[in-house]
C-alpha cells in the first residue's frame, strides 16, 4: 500500500494500498497513500499481483474482447500516455539513463513478499512477460516471447497452448521452455512451504504443465476454470531460481544470474545505492538503445536537486517539484539583484514563498542570499528538465473501518459517502495538475479497462437531505443531548477513542484541541481559537488554509487552484447518540509528500461537518502509517490508495472479501482493511475468475462492484497523477500510464533530431 503519497499508500503489491509508501506489500506494505506523486511502495496488490507493474503500470493483462456494448461502458483511458514518442532511428546509441528510484529494491525476485516497484521495474526490462499492456491499458501477447497463447480445450479441463518466439533464449544460451513454466508453477503452486512465496493465485488451479508437439510449445492444464490464465508467468523466471527452495528465498535476492530481456542484471550496489543494467547480448529483439540503465535510490525531497546536478534523468516527482520545474522554463525573479539592497524581510519572504521552509524565517541575511543563490543556480539547471504527466493505473480511496464504532452501521457509512462531493475533491488534486478531474465510478477497474463501469450510483450521489435521514434511522439526533466525557476520554466515535487505545501514537483518546492537545491531531470544528470565526473554522475564511497547502510544496495552488472556493456552508449542530456525539478519528501519514492527502483531508472533513459529523485529523509516521493503523484497523477515516488490476476477479478477492474468523477467536481480514464485506462479493468474484465467457466475466466484475459501492466500505475519489520528470532530450520515456514501458527504444535524442513533445493519445 502506499500511501496517496501520491499520496496515501496504496494497498495493492506495492499500490498496496498505495499509502505512506505502499503499494501494498505484506507485513509493513499495504496501499499507498500519497497523491501526486508519491512514493511508491509496494501494496498488497502488488504483491499479490507481482505480474503487475506499478510504478509505470501493470504488467500482464487479459484481453476482455467481446463485450459489445460493454466495451462502451468501459471507455478510454481519461489521459494517454506522456513519453515523447521517437523512431528509433532517432536514438542516439550507447548512452547510460540514470533513474530515480525510492530505494534499492530488497530481492529481485517479484514472487517474494518483500518485492517493490524497483523489483517489478528490473523484472520487466531482464525477464520474459508473457502479456503485456499497451498504452489503451489493453493486455496484449507480448512478440519477444510469444507467437500465440489461447484456450484450446475446456472439456472435461481447460488447457492453454502457449506456442513460444523460436528465438527466444535465456542469457545462457538455453531456450525458454516447459521446464521453466514447470519449475514456476512447482514453486508458487502453494504445495511446496519450503518456498517463501508472496501469493499463488493462479498457480494453485494449475493441475499438470507438459511439452507441446516441439520444445517450443508449452500445455497449461487447469484443474477449474480459471479466466485470468493471461496473468501468469509474467515474469518468467528461469527454472535455475524456481527450481529449488534456496535458489528461490534466497540466491535471487540480490542476483539474476541467468535473464532473457532486452537488459540483464550487472549489479547491486547497496552502499551506492545503484542497480546497474546493461545490454543483454544475447537478446534475440531490436537492439537496446541504451547501453545501461543506472537505478539510483534518491529521496523524493532530494530529486529536484539530484536533477538539476545530473546525478539523474529520469524521476517521479512531487507536484512541489513539477511545479518548480514548470517555473524554472519562464525563469524565476532574482531577489539577490541590487548588490546588498533587498531587506532581509523581503528576502525571508521571497523564500517563504518558494518553500525554503520555517528556518528562512530566522536566518541571517547572509545565510539567506547564500541559500537563495543556490536555488537559483539549481532553477537555471533545470531550465533542461520537463514534466510529462499522466494518470497513474491507481486510485484514491477514502477508507471507512466498518469493525467498530458508528461506521459499523451500513446507514452512517452510506451517508459519509452521500456527503462527499467527488468531483470536487477531484479537482482539488487534478485541475492544477492540468489532467482530467474526473471521479472514479468503479472498485475494480479504470476508464478504458474492459471492466470499467461507473457504478457509484449504487450508494447514491451527493445528497445532504438523503444522508441526514440515514443518519437520523440510525438514531443520530441533530444537537442531541451529549454526556460530558470522563478524564481522559472522548465522548465521540469508535470504542478506541475511549481509551480502548490509549499509549499509542496519535490516538483520539488525548488532546482535545488543535493548539493545546497530542501533536499532530486536529480537531474539526474546534479551531476557532477566539471565537471570532476566523481560526480555520468552517465558514466564509473555515478553508483559507486548504488553498494555501499548497505553499508545502513549492507555491500556492500546487494541491488546490488559485482562488478556489471554500465550502459555504456553515457546520451542522453536532450529531449524538446514547449522549454520545458522532465524531470519527481521521488518519493520515504526517511523511513529506503528504501535503495533497492533508488538503484532501481536510476538504472531506468540512463536508462531513456540515451533516454534523465531527472529525479528529491524526496524524501519525509514515513508517507506522499502514502497519500500525491500516493493517490493524486503528482508524475510523483514511485515505490511501490501490493500483488497478486487469485481474480484479483474482487480485481484487483479497481486497474485498468479507472477514472470516478463526479458530482462535481473531479474524481475518486478508487485505480487506476496511473490515466491509458480504458473501455475494465473494461469491460474484469467485464466478467471475472461473467463468472462460469474457463478456460474461465482464458483467460479473461490474456486479460485484455495485454491491461494493452499496456496502459504502470505500469510496474511490480519483485517479493518481503521475508526474514523470525528463530531461528534454530523452525520449520514449516518461508518465507511462497504463503501458508497459518499452525499455529497448528508451534513449536520447541524437544531435540535431528533433520530435514532437506533443503526448501520445491513450
Amino acid at each position: 500500500m502506499s500511501h496517496d503519497g501520491v499520496g496515501a499508500q496504496s494497498a495493492r503489491a506495492g499500490q498496496r494500498p498505495q499509502g505512506a509508501r505502499a503499494t501494498a506489500r505484506a507485513a509493513t506494505t499495504g496501499p499507498r497513500t500519497t497523491d501526486g506523486a508519491s512514493r511508491h511502495h509496494p501494496s498488497p496488490r502488488l504483491q499479490r499481483s507481482v505480474t503487475a507493474f506499478l510504478a509505470a503500470g501493470v504488467l500482464a493483462v487479459p484481453f476482455l474482447a467481446g463485450c459489445g456494448a460493454d466495451e462502451d461502458k468501459a471507455g478510454k483511458p481519461l489521459a494517454g500516455q506522456d513519453i515523447v514518442p521517437a523512431a528509433r532511428d532517432l536514438v542516439a546509441d550507447g548512452a547510460v539513463l540514470k533513474w530515480a528510484v525510492d530505494a534499492v529494491p530488497e530481492t529481485l525476485n517479484a514472487f517474494q513478499a518483500d518485492a517493490d516497484a524497483g523489483t517489478n521495474r528490473i523484472a520487466q526490462a531482464v525477464l520474459p512477460s508473457m502479456f503485456r499492456l499497451d498504452a489503451a491499458g489493453r493486455p496484449v501477447p507480448n512478440p519477444a516471447y510469444l507467437e500465440s497463447a489461447k484456450v484450446i480445450e475446456t472439456e472435461p479441463r481447460q488447457v492453454v497452448l502457449y506456442k513460444l518466439n523460436q528465438q527466444a533464449v535465456w542469457s545462457d544460451g538455453r531456450e525458454i521452455g516447459a521446464a521453466d513454466f514447470l519449475a514456476q508453477w512447482r514453486a508458487l503452486s502453494g504445495k511446496n512451504s519450503a518456498y517463501w512465496t508472496a501469493r499463488n493465485a493462479g498457480y494453485d488451479r494449475i493441475e499438470k504443465i507438459e511439452r507441446g508437439a516441439s520444445d517450443l510449445q508449452v500445455r497449461v492444464t487447469f484443474s477449474r476454470p480459471y479466466a485470468d490464465w493471461k496473468s501468469l508467468f509474467s515474469p518468467l523466471y528461469p527454472k535455475e531460481v524456481m527450481g529449488t527452495p534456496a535458489a528461490f528465498n534466497d540466491e535471487a535476492r540480490r542476483k539474476l544470474k541467468v535473464t532473457a530481456g532486452p537488459f540483464t542484471v550487472d549489479k547491486v550496489d547497496t552502499a551506492g545505492k545503484d542497480v546497474v543494467l546493461t545490454r543483454n547480448p544475447r537478446w534475440w529483439g531490436r537492439s537496446a538503445k541504451l547501453s545501461e540503465i543506472v537505478l539510483h535510490a534518491v529521496p523524493r525531497d532530494k530529486r529536484a536537486a539530484a536533477l538539476a546536478d545530473g546525478s539523474v534523468d529520469v524521476a517521479d516527482v512531487d507536484p512541489a517539484d513539477a511545479q518548480r520545474i514548470g517555473l524554472a522554463a519562464h525563469g524565476t525573479v532574482n531577489p539577490l539583484q541590487g548588490s546588498g539592497r533587498t531587506s532581509v524581510k523581503k528576502l525571508r519572504a521571497w523564500a517563504l514563498a518558494h518553500d525554503f521552509g520555517a528556518d528562512s524565517a530566522k536566518a541571517g541575511k547572509k545565510e539567506l542570499r547564500k541559500a537563495i543563490a543556490a536555488y537559483l543556480d539549481e532553477q537555471l539547471a533545470l531550465r533542461g528538465v520537463e514534466v510529462r504527466r499522466s494518470l497513474e493505473p491507481a486510485y484514491t480511496q477514502l477508507a471507512l473501518n466498518g469493525s467498530e464504532g458508528p461506521l459499523a452501521d451500513e446507514r452512517v457509512r452510506r451517508a459519509v459517502a452521500r456527503a462527499l462531493d467527488r468531483k470536487e475533491l477531484a479537482r482539488l488534486v487534478l485541475t492544477p495538475l492540468g489532467l482530467p478531474a474526473v471521479p472514479v465510478g468503479s472498485h475494480l477497474a479504470l476508464a478504458g479497462q474492459a471492466a470499467y463501469a461507473d457504478n457509484s450510483g449504487a450508494v447514491g450521489g451527493q445528497d445532504a437531505k438523503s444522508a441526514q435521514a440515514l443518519l437520523g434511522d440510525a438514531g443520530w439526533v441533530p444537537g442531541g443531548p451529549v454526556k460530558p466525557a470522563k478524564k481522559g476520554e472522548k465522548a465521540a466515535g469508535s470504542e478506541s477513542d475511549q481509551g480502548g487505545r490509549s499509549g499509542e501514537e496519535g490516538k483520539g483518546d488525548k488532546g482535545d484541541k488543535s493548539d493545546g492537545g497530542k501533536d499532530g491531531e486536529y480537531i474539526v470544528g474546534e479551531d476557532d481559537k477566539n471565537g471570532d470565526g476566523k481560526n480555520g473554522g468552517r465558514g466564509d475564511d473555515g478553508d483559507r488554509h486548504l488553498v494555501q497547502e499548497g505553499r508545502h510544496g513549492g507555491a500556492p495552488g500546487a494541491y488546490a487552484p488559485k482562488g478556489t472556493a471554500a465550502p459555504g456552508a456553515a457546520p451542522a449542530a453536532p450529531l449524538a447518540k446514547d449522549g454520545k456525539a458522532l465524531a470519527l478519528r481521521f488518519v493520515l501519514p504526517s511523511g513529506s509528500g503528504s501535503e495533497t492527502l492533508n488538503s484532501v483531508a481536510e476538504r472531506i472533513s468540512a463536508m462531513l461537518d456540515r451533516l454534523g459529523i465531527r472529525t479528529t485529523i491524526i496524524k501519525v509516521s509514515d513508517e507506522s502509517y499502514f502497519k500500525d493503523h491500516i493493517a490493524s484497523g486503528d482508524y475510523d477515516l483514511a485515505l490511501y490508495s490501490w493500483p488497478s488490476s486487469a485481474f480484479p476477479a483474482t487480485d481484487d478477492r483479497p481486497v474485498f472479501a468479507k472477514p472470516v474468523p478463526a479458530a482462535d477467536g481473531s479474524v481475518n481480514v486478508e487485505q480487506n482493511y476496511t473490515r466491509v464485506g458480504t458473501d455475494q462479493v465473494d461469491q460474484l468474484l469467485d464466478q467471475a475468475a472461473a467463468t472462460l465467457d469474457e463478456g460474461e466475466a465482464v458483467s460479473l466484475i461490474r456486479k460485484a462492484d455495485a454491491r461494493i459501492w452499496a456496502a459504502a466500505g470505500s469510496i474511490p475519489l480519483y485517479q493518481r497523477p503521475q508526474l514523470v520528470a525528463v530531461r528534454k532530450n530523452l525520449v520514449n520515456v516518461g508518465a507511462f500510464g497504463f503501458q508497459t514501458p518499452v525499455y529497448e527504444d528508451m534513449g536520447f535524442l541524437k544531435k540535431g533530431a528533433k520530435v514532437s513533445a506533443a503526448p501520445t493519445k491513450g
